[in-house]
């Protein structure tokens, strides 16, 4: 019998008795397929103790610092229920220290009726990245008509970063009232570089992704970052599609699946970046005065069909150049009701990305 002033064995588990329980329960649904098996991965669990809450490296983005490298997408604005989502994850961006975009913005270009529903800084503090959101169409409109200072006078109404230029030739395509774009988007986005010197642009599409051709002529402009959008989250050409009739929808399905993954657009930039290093390397050798990369974009945000904190930290950290990554609908499905049910999966995530971290190292 243990004297009566002998602290408690810390080796006595009083949970011990049912855990086990649990485990035989449980056993045999833990089974895991080696088909099922991530392999994007080492799993090296003797490297590193479980790291405290709170240890990510903060992640330089623009002039601002995030906490965690996730992105909040660009979801909407507008309606009465975009209030009470954006709200929830302006908290959320102020408690997790994450990124974000605006829905699209096109409704202040008309009027103040919708401030309320884009007017978040205040929620989400001054220290985070916050951007709004236009369509290349409403840009176009705005230089064809003079008013391209309104763009600044936008962002410094909302108190933003920056702008978003959103991309979405298709989407306009199959929406029934879509617009029409007077000219290549590319040339667009130069004139508002031009126009707007010192307002940091950041150039995404909306579901379908872009090619190696679009990706290299981006990389070389002075953007802030270059937003991946990739097909395999949420497609809006074929969200617009499906609001059309039947006919419409049978004759236009086959476009709408066209597009490209985000693994695959990771792997283009990494390929465009090594050639125009290479070609730096050339000159260099060469003795040419213009030895130096054309790259001039900063950062990569890598969203479309990103699921888990698995797909965000394995692309991140496969791209060569800075990245963070996005989610949208994810980020959509907890935010509609309350911040407690937001605050839980944010939690969630950058915990599992702090144990990726620790224990993961993704395969070359």
């Amino acid at each position: 019998m243990l004297p009566k002033n002998m602290p408690e064995n810390p080796f006595d588990d009083p949970t011990a008795a049912s855990r086990k329980e649990d485990h035989i329960e449980l056993a045999f649904r833990s089974q895991v397929d080696t088909m099922a098996l991530d392999e994007r991965f080492y799993y090296e669990p003797l490297l590193a103790a479980h790291p405290p809450a709170g240890s990510l490296p903060e992640v330089a983005f623009g002039n601002k610092r995030m906490k965690a490298p996730l992105w909040v997408s660009s979801m909407t604005g507008g309606t009465e229920k975009a209030y009470i989502i954006n709200q929830n994850l302006a908290r959320a961006c102020n408690e997790f220290g994450l990124g974000m975009g605006l829905g699209s913005c096109r409704p202040l270009l008309s009027g103040t009726e919708r401030l309320k529903d884009f007017d978040i800084r205040p929620l989400t503090g001054d220290k985070v990245p916050l951007y709004a959101n236009l369509g290349i169409a409403q840009i176009q409109e705005l230089f064809a008509a003079g008013r391209e200072q309104e763009i600044r006078q936008m962002c410094d109404l909302l108190r933003v970063d920056g702008l978003i230029v959103h991309v979405n030739p298709l989407q306009e395509a199959m929406q029934p009232e879509g617009d029409v774009f007077t000219e290549a988007p590319l040339a667009t986005i130069k004139a508002t570089l031009a126009a707007l010197p010192g307002l940091p642009i950041i150039v995404k599409e909306v579901g379908q992704g872009m090619g190696p051709q679009s990706l290299a002529q981006l990389l070389r402009l002075p953007l802030l970052a270059i937003d991946t959008a990739a097909n395999g989250g949420t497609n809006f050409s074929k969200l617009e599609l499906l609001r059309s009739d039947d006919a419409r929808q049978e004759a236009y399905e086959s476009i709408v699946n066209i597009g490209h993954g985000a693994n695959e657009m990771v792997g283009w930039v990494n390929e465009l970046l090594a050639k125009e290093h290479a070609q730096a390397m050339e000159q260099t050798r060469e003795g040419t005065d213009l030895a130096r990369t054309r790259v001039q974009c900063k950062h990569l945000i890598i969203s479309g069909g990103l699921r888990t904190f698995l797909d965000g930290y394995y692309l991140t950290e496969k791209s060569n150049l800075p990245a963070i990554y996005g989610q949208a609908s994810a980020f959509l499905k907890y935010a509609r009701s309350d911040y407690a049910t937001l605050q839980r999966y944010v939690t969630e995530q950058v915990r599992g990305l702090e144990l990726a971290k620790a224990y993961l190292r993704p395969r070359t």
